[in-house]
């Protein structure tokens, strides 16, 4: 489908789905694209024949979602799929997360850069073990707005009482892990009730449908805007003659407003400079704001390496040799005590040792469990890393783009652990 410039500057909201096995999340997220018109007559079609060929007397949406093979075979959701689909009012990128348990540390990837979790509920359940692990979560990593969906409303009758007792509970967990922005929609993905359009099924919930949440939701003030970090991504050197003079650092803005004048504090090193221009390829720009890719000039031509961060001289980020953080374990392979391992933040990569594994959560009570021998996949714990050199961080809680870290086998190059900064020393 054709998408006009308009559409392409409204706002780009990133959303995950989560919730346990057979909740409904791949049909809700078909119906979500069927009822906004974002599927194609050949794909309807595909699907259609697809549900008759399995007996269905329904056109089964789940299937424009569970791509791979194996889900396809196994009726379930494996690898974190990604959809984007638009409306008048709003751009969604839709990250959608497995509900296996084993699959955690998917859910970890694909919330980590989410604006709104929906995390799907089924009616006749209620809150189990894993909306208690996906709440954490995103508890864990302060995404700033959650909809629970109380999906499959059609059987239980669309009670209003069975929604009420949920939502009391769903109210208890969302207080106990501080979830902030909290909605409680009742929905049918198969039937397509409070989806995208409301009907007459349950006209007792005065709130809005779920789609008319997720285009309302206030997103201009969840990224940090006061605090200036940019991680140097490449030292742009040009070698024409006539750009001699020319030396900018390239990278995405992390956090805060840029423009020409602001003062910059260059980290690790400590050196001092001002803001020459902040440009795109298009020309300079009077602000850049977090998100944008730009090449920041300096006034002073001082020593600026690919790693370093470019930050405001006040209320700059820690230089932290040693961090106490929340980390999802994502291996097989145990992380056991004195683990090296490598840690990249922002564009910087060090080597950290684990000199202390300090509690690991019980997902069933939500408490934490203090010094564990090890971590395994999927556990969700508190770890202290000691450096071998510093790197320019914010706590998690007060910047999730300078406060996040991902760990890293040196041995395999695979991602093993994802991090979140509660505490950082100097």
């Amino acid at each position: 489908m054709a998408i006009s410039k308009e559409l392409m500057d409204t706002e780009l909201a990133r959303l995950v789905t989560a919730g346990s096995v057979d909740d409904g999340k791949s049909t809700l997220i078909g119906r979500l694209l069927f009822d906004t018109k974002q599927i194609l007559a050949d794909q309807l079609e595909h699907i259609e024949d697809a549900s008759r060929r399995r007996g269905h007397d329904y056109v089964d949406l789940a299937l424009l979602t569970d791509g791979l093979r194996a889900e396809r075979e196994q009726g379930i959701t494996i690898d974190v799929a990604y959809r984007s689909f638009v409306t008048p009012r709003r751009r969604f990128q839709l990250a959608d997360a497995p509900g296996h348990v084993q699959y955690t540390r998917n859910m970890v990837t694909g919330a980590s850069t989410a604006d709104v979790a929906v995390i799907l509920v089924d009616a006749r359940k209620g809150v189990v073990e894993q909306t208690r692990r996906h709440s954490y979560i995103a508890s864990m990593l302060a995404i700033p707005h959650i909809a629970f969906a109380v999906n499959k409303m059609d059987l239980v009758d669309y009670s209003e009482d069975r929604y009420d007792a949920i939502s009391r509970d769903l109210d208890e967990l969302a207080s106990r892990l501080g979830l902030h922005d909290v909605v409680v929609v009742p929905v049918s993905a198969l039937r397509g009730d409070n989806v995208v359009e409301r009907t007459d099924a349950m006209a007792w919930y005065a709130g809005p449908t779920l789609l008319e949440h997720l285009e309302s939701v206030e997103l201009t003030g969840d990224r940090n805007r006061d605090d200036r970090r940019f991680g140097v991504q490449w030292v742009i050197r040009p070698m024409a003659e006539d750009h001699h003079d020319f030396r900018g650092y390239g990278g995405r803005i992390d956090s805060g407003v840029w423009k020409a004048g602001d003062e910059v504090v260059v980290l690790p090193s400590g050196a001092r400079s001002r803001v020459a221009s902040v440009e795109t390829a298009d020309g300079p720009l009077d602000a850049a704001v977090p998100g944008q890719s730009v090449t920041i000039r300096l006034d002073d031509d001082i020593d600026v390496s690919r790693g370093d961060m470019l930050a405001d001289p006040v209320g700059a980020p820690v230089s932290a040799t040693e961090l106490v953080a929340r980390v999802c374990w994502m291996s097989e392979r145990p992380l056991d005590p004195r683990a090296t391992l490598a840690i990249k933040q922002t564009t910087r990569t060090s080597r950290a040792r684990v000199s202390e594994l300090c509690s690991v959560v019980d997902i069933e009570t939500l408490d934490d469990r203090p010094s564990p021998d090890r971590l395994e996949l999927n556990d969700l714990g508190v770890v202290r890393l000691r450096l071998s050199e510093p790197l320019a961080v914010d706590l998690y809680a007060h910047n999730r783009a300078t406060g996040g870290f991902i760990l890293i086998d040196e041995a395999t190059n695979d991602t093993v652990g994802a991090g979140m900064v509660l505490e950082a020393t100097a």
